[in-house]
């Protein structure tokens, strides 16, 4: 008996992003085989570094050296704050592939074309290391990256922030999606400020469309992580826990499914 092709898409979620890893390590634990992946941001990180061979341990091993000052840096650009071209240093030195082609297993990662607002996906051929920056060029954060077709691209969680149509265009017949937004943002509490309130609408924005692109996934985990900022790095062993236990919930149901 043949068996379906299970795509893996993990969603964008910043600091967030190390409950994809507990989320790929029970998978493991499982014996849950996963044949592609596609990730938004923060999930095209960790989904790179799946793809790229790597295992949830390993990951969680590269996740400890992983600082703000690490992957970023002053940009000195009226387009963004911030550079990540320091984040795709770190990828080059601690991935053990950076091309596409040479994948272990098929990967896309989700960036946004900051000009006509259409969806960039990243797969098959090229650099992963820049792919996966474009993914996480947060607007007004980082400065957007420039391509070769003179694309200005930004964070795809501006367009796709649950990157469950890429998985499907690579070919997922079963769709595991985990989705970091979705449990919502608890530690805003009530916004007392214009800025606070700029910031929790558009958080509340992002959590519908990713929401919205729940209708492809077979299966949604979805961490309970609402307590926790997407900055907080130093919390990345209760995010990995976190996301480790939600997957746990689905074991059962991604089995029958299997």
């Amino acid at each position: 008996m043949i068996r379906k092709k299970i795509g893996l898409a993990l969603s964008g979620g910043g600091a967030r992003g190390f409950a994809h890893i507990g989320v790929l390590k029970s998978l493991a634990e499982h014996s849950i085989p996963i044949d592609l992946v596609a990730g938004t941001s923060a999930g095209s990180f960790v989904g790179g570094a799946l793809a790229a061979g790597m295992s949830a341990g390993e990951i969680i091993e590269i996740g400890k050296k992983i600082t703000w000052f690490g992957v970023a840096g002053f940009s000195y650009s009226p387009r963004g704050l911030l550079s990540n071209a320091a984040l795709g240093t770190f990828i080059e030195q601690n991935f053990p592939i950076n091309r596409f082609e040479d994948l272990k297993i098929p990967f896309a990662a989700v960036a946004c074309d900051l000009e006509t607002g259409d969806e960039v996906v990243f797969r098959d051929s090229g650099d992963l290391a820049f792919a996966i920056r474009a993914s996480c060029a947060i607007p007004g954060v980082f400065v957007p990256l420039e391509d070769e077709q003179g694309r200005s691209l930004i964070d795809g969680g501006a367009i796709s922030p649950m990157p469950t149509k890429a998985v499907r265009k690579l070919g997922a017949e079963i769709v595991i999606a985990v989705d970091l937004t979705s449990c919502g943002s608890t530690f805003w509490g009530k916004p007392t400020t214009l800025i606070g309130t700029f910031f929790q609408a558009a958080m509340l924005m992002i959590r519908t469309a990713s929401k919205n692109q729940h209708y492809r996934a077979s299966i949604v985990i979805e961490p309970q992580i609402a307590h926790i900022r997407p900055d907080e790095i130093a919390k990345r062993d209760e995010l990995i826990d976190l996301g480790e236990k939600a997957a746990l919930e689905k074991i059962d149901a991604i089995k029958d499914l299997i």
